[in-house]
């Protein structure tokens, strides 16, 4: 059915919405018809918050600091992956991850070179550990690698049972020591951040 066009004046224009149409308006809120039951429902839908009192002080230090109280928000549902700090306990994975030598990366790298039919092009400058971590970046049975650092990626796989190579994570632990905080990034990723930035 072909559009039809509305005049916009004459005897046949309308003044202003139908009888039992709502209007919509943004300037303060959206005024859509909405049940009374269901916008008290949303209103004690709020974010649930815990109150946490300080320790008493002893009434010599009274006078110099009040007790302070502090509320806290407290969301459903939050799925954060914390890195591991020194001071926190290490994984077992972490721990395996630790006892890898430099001799396991390099014949773990070697391993997957003999399953090559042909030789690797353009990574004659490359580190080994930048080696096995692009290698990684690529794998995709272990997920996608855009936007997720490398650490989170690889304990995200192994916690989904995916069996990543552990080696991989040793890598990443090494280069943590050293404070190189780039190779978390996936190459891919720096990529396509670059081509972006470019255009």
């Amino acid at each position: 059915m072909p559009t039809t066009r509305r005049s916009t004046g004459g005897s046949r224009a309308r003044a202003g919405p139908a009888k039992g149409q709502s209007t919509i308006s943004f300037a303060s809120r959206v005024t859509k018809s909405v049940p009374r039951d269901a916008k008290k429902a949303v209103l004690s839908e709020a974010p649930k918050t815990a109150t946490v009192k300080a320790t008493p002080i002893p009434d010599n230090e009274a006078e110099e600091a009040p007790v302070i109280v502090k509320e806290v928000v407290i969301e459903e549902e939050a799925k954060t992956y914390e890195k591991a700090t020194p001071d926190a306990e290490k994984s077992e994975a972490e721990l395996r991850a630790e006892g890898v030598s430099d001799e396991e990366i390099e014949a773990y790298w070697n391993e997957l070179g003999s399953q090559r039919m042909g030789p690797r092009l353009h990574q004659e400058d490359l580190t080994l550990s930048e080696k096995v971590l692009r290698y990684f970046d690529v794998s995709s049975q272990y997920g996608p690698s855009i936007g997720i650092d490398r650490t989170k990626r690889w304990m995200r796989a192994e916690r989904v049972g995916l069996n990543p190579p552990i080696e991989v994570l040793a890598v990443l632990l090494k280069e943590d020591v050293k404070k190189n905080k780039s190779i978390e990034t996936a190459y891919t990723e720096v990529l396509l951040n670059h081509t972006a930035g470019d255009s």
